[in-house]
């Protein structure tokens, strides 16, 4: 067995995508994937990957992409959607049997130097459109949403440690209550705000009736949280008959603290400071929206004849 790489960039399919299209047939994107994965080995792990949003597979995202840039230089045509076809530009190119296709060799095609510079035909309204190597668009985009997201988290949990104790209990009642828990915000803010004993902060509610009761222990620390501190925490659960239990830290937890709550009862959730971050940034609590990207697709339904 030959050493098993990772799922190929973009470029990579440039050249099977033409030959799978070199005999002239018209061919669906769906059936091109399945015939590549194949052909490159993939494993089911690598055709299930996702792109970081979770919308869309990563390999069915790059070879889509191949096909547009090939359908962009004029090697390949789409007669349908969801399909492709080779064109006569194309059969020329697969004559000289070349041994490699990438960004540059298409360079050398008007239509996708026009389309790289971001200039429609017979205009001179040129914008600089980049192309990387070995991302495609839309993983350049959510690659840098990730980074974005990435430096305010950090940001995000510095002014956490940097508030009083006070206003971190009231942190986590609004993330709590944005997230569905709590009853009203009065009333959550009542249990969570007295500190109880044998390592209980505070009691919520799981819903808005009150069907269950979750018992929280929310620390700003430096220290890592390591298995004794939640021993303790279960300890106290079981001294409340307590089913369910979140204990939040701005640091984080060791392994061993990790792996301890896998298998107990009552069930106890373990949030770090990452992960705290991350669920204040996605329930929008202690940020504001700066911008938002829309993504546009063709709207099958309104070229849907009757």
């Amino acid at each position: 067995m030959g050493t098993h790489l990772p799922i190929p960039d973009y470029q990579s399919f440039f050249l099977p995508l033409l030959l799978l299209a070199s005999d002239g047939k018209i061919h669906g994107v769906r059936d091109a994937i399945e015939t590549l994965s194949n052909q490159f080995n993939l494993s089911n792990e690598e055709r299930k990957a996702l792109l970081p949003s979770g919308t869309q597979r990563i390999v069915d995202n790059r070879i889509g992409w191949a096909r547009t840039y090939l359908t962009k230089a004029g090697l390949l045509e789409t007669p349908k959607r969801g399909y492709f076809q080779i064109t006569p530009a194309g059969r020329a190119l697969i004559v000289t049997n070349p041994q490699e296709l990438n960004i540059n060799a298409l360079m050398q095609y008007d239509t996708f130097q026009e389309f790289r510079s971001g200039r429609l035909p017979q205009t001179d309204n040129k914008k600089d459109v980049p192309v990387s190597p070995h991302t495609t668009p839309q993983e350049q985009l959510e690659e840098g949403i990730e980074k974005i997201n990435q430096n305010l988290s950090e940001e995000l949990l510095q002014e956490i440690k940097n508030c009083t104790p006070s206003f971190f209990e009231k942190i986590v009642v609004d993330l709590l209550i944005t997230m569905g828990y709590g009853g009203s915000r009065k009333e959550a803010g009542e249990v969570l705000g007295k500190t109880g004993d044998e390592g209980i902060d505070g009691i919520i509610k799981e819903d808005k009736l009150g069907m269950d009761t979750i018992y929280i222990q929310a620390k700003r620390w430096e220290a890592v949280v390591g298995r004794p501190e939640i021993q303790k925490f279960v300890g106290a659960l079981h001294g409340q008959r307590a089913k369910k239990g979140i204990f939040i830290t701005t640091s984080s937890y060791t392994k061993d603290a990790l792996d301890y709550v896998k298998n107990i009862d009552p069930k106890v959730i373990l949030i770090d400071g990452k992960t705290l971050t991350n669920m204040m940034i996605t329930f929008n609590v202690g940020v504001s929206i700066l911008q938002t990207l829309e993504i546009k697709k063709i709207d099958t339904d309104y070229f849907h004849e009757e």
